[in-house]
């Protein structure tokens, strides 16, 4: 299909292309920062995350496990805080985010961070509450709001590390070919809105809907059907690995319950396309996204560091604004969540 001709429905895909240049600005000052942290040394690196913050901060930590020894983890602020880990010490680097810059749980966390003299880099606007406390700041808040502004960041900041701890020597060629990444994802959005379209208005009613994934795209399973159709739609669903479907959550496969099945390029993959041929042996409705569909214009060896913002263009950006038509709920109502104190 001619993509250039596709229209995208709550999308503008100028101010989107600006947001990407605009990040990838920052590539010499992620770097130095990346330099500067080397020199200082540390031992360990926490993603320190809640709600969708977590979930899109697995991808890094699954990577860094990957390629190196270097211990990187990704934790929930809430329990960061309940836990305050004991490897958790001044050679410690926390990297952190919030669209919002005052998330409740990661300002608490930042106190006593800060309090205790551990690094903390933080991903949020200057402006806002984080942005006001943290040491180290890095703003990529763009016009647009797509969560692949802070992808890119922080992949410059992790992968740099990376790279100068000595695990990743291909990353210079890497951040190189991620000038062009935006475009790559904007017509990868084309591609799907007729999807897209189809996928939402089939499944908008459906009582209880199951998500599978697994690997690297386990955080952008999760964050799709729990901060996008469960907060934001109101959407009942039930997020599995596609390891742990098949000790429980498959006898819930029934007639009117989908199952989307997000597949991976990576060594879990053949347990995503487990998913698939068991559904198809019971003929149960669902749906797969495959990422192999979808071309990057970085190299092979490359992609399994991008293939989240692959899913989380087609999930949590163009699926959620067809599921929206669809719902006629406003994403951007919620009855509870920041509603009062809890």
């Amino acid at each position: 299909m001619e993509t250039e001709k596709v229209e995208l429905i709550n999308f503008n895909p100028e101010a989107y292309l600006k947001d990407g240049e605009m990040v990838y600005s920052k590539r010499s000052e992620i770097e130095k920062l990346a330099d500067k942290l080397t020199q200082e040394g540390y031992k360990n690196i926490y993603l320190m995350g809640i709600g969708g913050t977590e979930f899109e901060l697995y991808q890094f930590a699954y990577a860094a496990n990957r390629m190196s020894d270097l211990p990187v983890k990704v934790i929930n602020a809430a329990d960061l805080n309940a836990v305050h880990p004991r490897d958790l010490t001044k050679d410690t680097i926390v990297i952190t985010a919030s669209d919002s810059g005052n998330t409740p749980e990661i300002i608490e966390a930042a106190q006593w961070l800060i309090k205790d003299d551990i690094r903390l880099i933080a991903f949020t606007k200057k402006s806002g509450e984080l942005g006001g406390m943290a040491p180290t700041v890095i703003e990529v808040n763009g016009s647009t709001g797509s969560g692949q502004n802070y992808y890119m960041a922080e992949a410059m900041l992790v992968y740099s590390l990376l790279y100068k701890h000595g695990d990743f020597p291909d990353y210079p060629q890497f951040a190189d070919q991620l000038k062009n990444v935006f475009k790559d994802l904007l017509d990868i959005r084309k591609k799907f809105e007729p999807t897209a379209d189809e996928i939402a208005h089939k499944c908008y009613k459906a009582p209880y809907t199951i998500f599978t994934g697994s690997g690297a795209l386990w955080g952008e399973t999760e964050l799709f059907a729990e901060c996008l159709l469960e907060e934001m739609q109101w959407v009942r669903t039930r997020p599995i690995t596609s390891a742990k479907f098949f000790h429980g959550t498959l006898e819930l496969v029934e007639k009117g319950v989908p199952v989307f099945i997000v597949e991976g390029e990576d060594e879990f993959r053949k347990q995503d396309v487990r998913v698939q041929r068991f559904c198809e042996k019971i003929g149960a409705e669902h749906y797969v996204i495959d990422t192999k569909e979808y071309s990057l214009s970085v190299d092979d060896k490359f992609r399994h560091l991008v293939i989240p913002w692959i899913v989380n263009s087609l999930l949590t950006d163009r699926l959620t604004n067809h599921y929206q038509v669809y719902t006629k709920h406003n994403k951007n109502y919620r009855r509870y969540y920041r509603q009062f104190e809890y």
